[in-house]
């Protein structure tokens, strides 16, 4: 019979995989990097439609890196910035790299987020002044005015703080070289509009969470049914803008047919949350935000891209 012999492990063997994927979660959190990921495919949108087409691969590059890069950074301000309210909250407390301290220490952050921000869009400058402009934008609106103004002090915090996304649409439609295209202007506003209803459902499920951390978002000052009217009002305008889009000369059947069904059962979902005002309800809507901008970009990709 064989003695069970005890496994050594010898330093940086047996504990390397898991520090380096403990890294790895650390950063992709630090960046936000399923967010970012969401806001690059609206870049992609603005420049599809503005292109009428699939933008040049140089183009789409460029845009790919510096609004990833921008976003990824003014991501990882924020979480600098609200370490100490994340302390506080339960849903962040321990997955927060910069609060459970798997990042410490951590005083390279405000500088390399800063670098992410400022390096790439000032070296497109000379050649797509109005790229750099939106991602500026974009990253000025998310940190110093959501972030440092607002979010801590109005329940309309978000509703501003959605410009932040129409901004990554516009640099899509600014790298294309022409983000004043109507469709391209139609889907920021559709990002616009979507923002609070995403954010509001999400506050709805973590409201005594946001209440801890001092956030006044709308679900922590009114009560949660009121809360859905007003995401209702959102998600209504949404969807009324993501509908317009057909008015695109490069959009047709192709983008109207699973957006019109996929609007349907979203403002089903905020129907739901309407009748049943509860956590679990929002939680749902939540998700489908998620998967209703996702499903709108893929629409556009395939009738614009694909089919045109």
């Amino acid at each position: 019979m064989n003695e069970a012999r005890p496994v050594s492990h010898t330093p940086g063997s047996g504990g390397a995989a898991p520090r380096a994927l403990s890294l790895r979660r650390s950063l992709l959190a630090l960046f936000k990097v399923r967010i970012v990921g969401l806001l690059l495919a609206a870049s992609a949108g603005g420049a599809i439609l503005a292109a009428g087409g699939w933008p040049a691969g140089w183009d789409m590059a460029v845009l790919l890196v510096t609004g990833g890069l921008a976003a990824s950074g003014a991501a990882a301000l924020n979480e600098w910035l609200e370490r100490g309210a994340d302390a506080r909250m339960e849903r962040t407390r321990h997955r927060r790299p910069l609060v459970n301290g798997s990042l410490r220490p951590a005083g390279w952050v405000p500088v390399l987020g800063a670098l992410m921000i400022v390096v790439p869009s000032l070296a497109v400058l000379p050649s797509r002044p109005a790229l750099t402009v939106f991602l500026l934008l974009g990253a000025f609106v998310y940190v110093p005015v959501y972030t440092l103004w607002l979010k801590q002090r109005t329940p309309l915090n978000i509703v501003i703080g959605g410009l932040a996304g129409s901004a990554a649409v516009l640099s899509g439609s600014a790298a294309a070289g022409a983000w004043q295209d109507r469709g391209a202007l139609i889907l920021a506003l559709l990002v616009f509009l979507w923002t609070p209803t995403h954010f509001w459902s999400l506050a709805i499920v973590h409201r005594d969470d946001y209440a801890r951390g001092g956030f006044p978002m709308l679900p922590v000052r009114v009560r949660p049914r009121a809360a859905a009217w007003w995401v209702l009002l959102h998600t209504g305008a949404a969807a009324l803008a993501a509908l317009a889009l057909v008015v695109h000369p490069s959009l047709g059947w192709i983008y109207l047919a699973p957006v019109g069904l996929a609007t349907a059962f979203l403002l089903w979902r905020n129907a739901r949350l309407l009748r049943q005002p509860t956590a679990r309800q929002a939680y749902l809507l939540f998700h489908t935000t998620n998967l209703y901008l996702a499903l709108v970009m893929l629409a556009i990709c395939l009738d614009v891209a694909v089919f045109a």
